[in-house]
Formats: structure tokens, C-alpha cells, sequence
């Protein structure tokens, strides 16, 4: 028998071993069968935080847990998301239901105090523009027309049209040090 018959006796013989298996009455494995417990409802969205635009596809449980994920189908993130993305659940309303840690109203503490209290929004509201004008109006710098004892930065629950106004009212008010967490 020489090499070349050798080969495709061998092949033969294999091939159609396999064939027997694929078409034979016996099954090898089955697959089995799992009922999900709890019903889903998916949707997919775009992540708001950066404006690169990636897909995720968000899961709200009936019991309300909330999965965010990757669409593996978008085109510009394929299925990858970064860890603000992933957040999404904790920082946003998802499916008319808020994440329970988070915060729905501010905190202050005063200096040396101890403990966090409760107060309005309109009252942070006030202490910080009093803070900042009297920081602005200490450290103004009039030829310059700037203050650089003050600087911004951005976060990154901020959306584009949010960080545009931040940064038109930080010029206005003659900063100098303007950040974001993107570019950091």
C-alpha cells in the first residue's frame, strides 16, 4: 500500500465514522431545557455619558433589578462598555424605579461638624454662589480679567449639552482651570 492510498483509506474511514455518528438513532448529548424564573424585559439605549454613542442593552427583572450590558451588535462599542456605562442602573431612573443608595436629597456638613445633615436645595444652591462670589471677588485678577483661585471639573454624569453650558458660565465667570474626567 503506498503512502497515498494509505491517506485516503484513512480519510475515507474517518469520514465516514463520522457520518455514522451524525446520522445514527443515538444521541450523544441532549440539551436541556431551563425556564428562565423570572420574566425580562430588554431594551436597547445609548450610553449618555461621553458622546462616543456606545450601545447597551438594559434588563429590568420583574422584581425590579436592573442588568446593564454591551450590545454586542453596535457598531461603535461591539458589546463593551466602560465602568460609567455600566453605572448606568445606579445613577438614572431605570424601568419608574430609583437605585435605593442613591442620594435624593443633599448633604452639608459644617466644617468640624461630624455628622452629614439634610438641607434644601435652594439653600446649597445660595451657600455655593455666595462661596464662589466671594472667592471671584478676593482673588480677581482685573488686567487679566480672571480668577485662578477657583478651577472646574466635570463629571462624568454630565452629558455634552451639560458640559458646554458648565463651561460657558466657568469662562463668564473668568475661570481659568477648566477639567473633565474624559480627558484625565
Amino acid at each position: 500500500m503506498k503512502r497515498r492510498d494509505f491517506l485516503k483509506l484513512s480519510g475515507l474511514s474517518g469520514g465516514s465514522a463520522a457520518l455514522g455518528l451524525l446520522t445514527g438513532t443515538k444521541t450523544l448529548a441532549a440539551t436541556a431545557k431551563f425556564r428562565l424564573k423570572k420574566k425580562v424585559s430588554e431594551s436597547s439605549t445609548i450610553c449618555c455619558y461621553c458622546s462616543v454613542g456606545c450601545g447597551a442593552i438594559v434588563s429590568v427583572y420583574e422584581d425590579g433589578a436592573v442588568k446593564v450590558e454591551g450590545d454586542p451588535d453596535h457598531p461603535v462599542n461591539r458589546g463593551a462598555l466602560c465602568p460609567k456605562g455600566l453605572a448606568m442602573s445606579q445613577v438614572h431612573q431605570v424601568g419608574g424605579k430609583l437605585n435605593a443608595s442613591r442620594l435624593t436629597q443633599p448633604l452639608y456638613r459644617a466644617p468640624g461638624a461630624a455628622k452629614w445633615e439634610e438641607k434644601s436645595l435652594e439653600w446649597m444652591i445660595d451657600a455655593i454662589a455666595k462661596r464662589v462670589k466671594k472667592t471671584r471677588d478676593e482673588s480677581w485678577n482685573a488686567p487679566a480679567s480672571r480668577t485662578e483661585a477657583m478651577a472646574s471639573l466635570g463629571g462624568g454624569e454630565l452629558d455634552n449639552e451639560e458640559c458646554y453650558l458648565l463651561s460657558k458660565m466657568n469662562r463668564a465667570l473668568g475661570l481659568v482651570y477648566l477639567e473633565h474626567c474624559a480627558r484625565l
